[in-house]
């Protein structure tokens, strides 16, 4: 019988990553790790803080016309 889930783990440091490896390891499971960086939280919250203000009329339309005069 073969799972469908799916865990992700964060690590704090490379201890708990290669602790974590030789787990998955000595358990003879497939695993990959992502190379891609997840989006800085600071940003995330500024986008979902931006998105917010759109959705109740607050924020700023400027025309490209009126950038020019």
């Amino acid at each position: 019988m073969k799972a469908e889930d799916i865990y992700i783990i964060h690590p704090e440091n490379e201890e708990q990553a290669n602790a974590l490896k030789a787990f998955v390891k000595a358990l003879k499971m497939k695993f990959e790790i992502a190379k891609e960086k997840a989006y800085n939280a600071d940003f995330v919250e500024k986008i979902k803080r931006s998105k917010k203000q759109h959705l109740e009329g607050k924020d700023v339309v400027i025309k490209t016309e009126d950038l020019w005069k």
